[in-house]
């Protein structure tokens, strides 16, 4: 089976956790996720299947829908509901609905961003959260990443000093920190309480599947009906549909001459409805394109 399972993480698993369990559930070792949940964290974890593990660094660098809620007035060291408290200040009176949706527009367009010390991020080889549980402090590298939408989703809460929002951001985006530094643009101290992925790429909470769904359909042998297809996955970059003649030479890897404007790059080469390969412009020899991944015949 070749195709796109778009699970719907619960929480208390890993990433790599579900992974796993899916590698038993449709046995096979060709699989592989597209972009780390925490485990505290639920939702849209697209799964790759067979020949659709190719495209997972693609499906990976795609827009991501998130729900989220800050708490103001506490900062913790993982910058979540589950650190331990390093800074407090106590919230009088809940800042104006008005100001908060000010603040929030300062951080849509290109941002920077320094990732949680209790991350995956790597630092001469080594990852953040493994310096953190070892006390070792380290300087974290200033992250680029993009905020397309934000948008309050209810009132502030006063009883609880807490503010829910819906985010829509580039991969490697991390809203513990976003959380944080709209705290600090309210002038105080905050963490990330709860956290949801709505939507990644193509795949939403709407065709998202959970782990139960799947053991009924394995029980009734429909586990294929739950697979989308390779393209599902790749609604993001542009398309070029080519002939029998040139689908030989992209099937055989070739390089072509590039006689055709595209929006993105890489892009997609399809022949009858059917994903052929992934291809970019060529480093070393201009006005040719090659092949990143080609998806055997």
């Amino acid at each position: 089976m070749d195709g796109i399972l778009p699970l719907w993480k619960p929480k208390g698993l890993t990433s790599h956790d579900c992974v796993i369990k899916i590698r038993k559930m449709f046995q096979t070792k060709k699989v592989g996720h597209t972009g780390t949940l925490d485990p505290d964290v639920e939702g849209v974890l697209p799964i790759c299947i067979g020949k659709a593990t190719k495209i997972v660094p693609f499906l990976t660098d795609t827009k991501k829908t998130y729900s989220a809620k800050l708490k103001l007035g506490v900062a913790t060291d993982t910058e979540d509901a589950s650190g331990n408290p390093i800074e407090e200040k106590s919230v009088e009176v809940m800042p104006e609905q008005q100001h908060i949706e000010d603040v929030m527009r300062q951080f849509i367009g290109e941002i920077n961003q320094i990732p949680p010390m209790y991350s995956a991020v790597k630092v001469k080889g080594k990852r953040l959260y493994e310096y953190a549980r070892e006390n070792q402090y380290v300087e974290r590298p200033v992250r680029r990443v993009r905020i397309d939408e934000i948008q309050l989703l209810s009132t502030p809460n006063e009883q609880e000093h807490s503010i829910a929002f819906r985010v829509v951001c580039s991969k490697g985006t991390y809203i513990r920190t976003l959380c944080v530094d709209i705290g600090k643009a309210l002038g105080y101290p905050a963490h990330m309480l709860t956290l949801v992925r709505e939507a990644t790429g193509a795949f939403s909470n709407k065709n998202a599947v959970t782990f139960a769904t799947i053991e009924e359909a394995i029980f009734k042998k429909q586990e294929a009906t739950l697979l989308y297809p390779i393209q599902m996955g790749l609604t993001h970059l542009d398309v070029w549909n080519v002939d029998s003649e040139t689908a030989k030479k992209v099937l055989y890897g070739q390089k072509l001459p590039n006689n055709i404007q595209l929006r993105t790059d890489p892009f997609v080469i399809m022949h009858q409805n059917r994903v052929l390969a992934i291809y970019q412009s060529h480093e070393k020899q201009a006005g040719y394109i090659k092949p990143v991944r080609v998806f055997s015949r």
